[in-house]
């Protein structure tokens, strides 16, 4: 049997995060006593060994489901056999880990129902960001290959689409998360399960969203809620959005993940502290408008903005024949205002909706 060779991007997922998902499971099985010296020695290593045979497994599946719908318009099909990874890789890894520490009471361990639950809670967040991730970025692959010139020009939304949701599954924000996760486990496991909650609807909806150019409002803002809870969880008092929208407004249209870019954005370039909080405005005004304020407090780092976000949803409002895209960047504050565009489809699922 001839097995599948893991690529670069596959690698690096394993050796970055897989000390990040050994310092989670080692609080679940160990709980107050997870950085003992004695526990990183031993349970370190034998989880280490675990998640080799386990990612090494992943990838041979995910590979050969690659092979079997290897087109860019079989990506569903994809998707949903990728779900059988939790039935054939995830769970059964899960139990391993708690087979074997229970069975040889390694480093005294007893067995816990809760914990084989929250063991599986990890294990479901770790394959659905990976799945996500490693599926975005094997369509931009396989969509580049398919790309003539005339069709780069015809299909330049869709690739803007998927630019986005490659740009939204960052390494950072994601082993930020894991971070959080590891510290709620060990002080509020019910706030630990809201997370995880909010975490699954977010990378959702992203993979929802990966072949969408435009959202209604309604479904960016519940969308950006969410985002927002799970910042929130980070940052604490450091950060507050306030919604003002105008529910006469849900029907219409915004490029996808417009609000989540224009948030990250000023995450990224402010200070966000209790003592110096972040405060970001979304509303709608009159004219259509939705906008987008935050109060400007830079960051001391010499670190040039490349403006991706702001340049990729400028490019889609002139795909859409659009104006009003607006940039305002004054001396206490920086303001985006965003067109939202009439649509009838939308509008009538609303009517009946509510």
């Amino acid at each position: 049997m001839k097995f599948s060779k893991p690529n670069k991007v596959e690698i690096y997922c394993f050796l970055i995060s897989m000390p990040v998902i050994v310092m989670v499971l080692n609080s679940i099985l160990f709980k107050e006593h997870a950085f003992d010296t004695r526990v990183w020695l031993i349970s370190f290593s034998l989880l280490y060994a675990i998640g080799i045979v386990s990612w090494f497994f992943h990838i041979q599946y995910d590979h050969f489901i690659r092979k079997k719908f290897p087109e860019l318009n079989e990506t569903g099909k994809r998707i949903f056999f990728k779900i059988f990874t939790n039935i054939l890789v995830m769970t059964p890894s899960v139990f391993v880990i708690f087979f074997v520490y229970n069975t040889f009471h390694i480093l005294g361990y007893t067995f816990q129902r809760e914990d084989l639950v929250w063991g599986y809670f990890v294990g479901l967040a770790v394959n659905l960001v990976f799945d996500t991730l490693w599926e975005v970025l094997y369509c931009l692959e396989k969509y580049k290959e398919n790309l003539s010139a005339k069709e780069m020009l015809e299909q330049l939304n869709t690739e803007h689409a998927f630019e986005n949701l490659k740009s939204q599954l960052n390494p950072h924000f994601l082993f930020n998360c894991f971070n959080t996760l590891s510290s709620l486990i060990q002080e509020d496991k019910t706030e630990a399960e809201n997370f995880l909650d909010e975490l699954s609807k977010v990378y959702r909806y992203l993979l929802k969203t990966n072949e969408d150019s435009v959202s209604t409002v309604e479904k960016e803002v519940h969308f950006i809620e969410s985002y927002y809870r799970l910042l929130k969880t980070r940052y604490g008092d450091g950060l507050h959005i306030n919604f003002n929208i105008d529910k006469k407004f849900y029907a219409y249209l915004v490029p996808s993940l417009s609000l989540q870019l224009l948030v990250e954005n000023a995450v990224k370039h402010n200070i966000v502290s209790k003592q110096h909080p972040l405060i970001i405005d979304i509303f709608t005004t009159t004219g259509n408008k939705l906008v987008v304020n935050n109060n400007l407090q830079k960051k001391q780092l010499n670190i040039k903005s490349t403006h991706i976000g702001l340049n990729n949803i400028s490019t889609k409002y002139k795909l859409m024949k659009q104006d009003g895209f607006q940039i305002i960047e004054g001396k206490n504050n920086f303001m985006v205002i965003l067109p939202m565009v009439w649509n009838d489809v939308a509008a009538k699922q609303i009517v009946e909706e509510y």
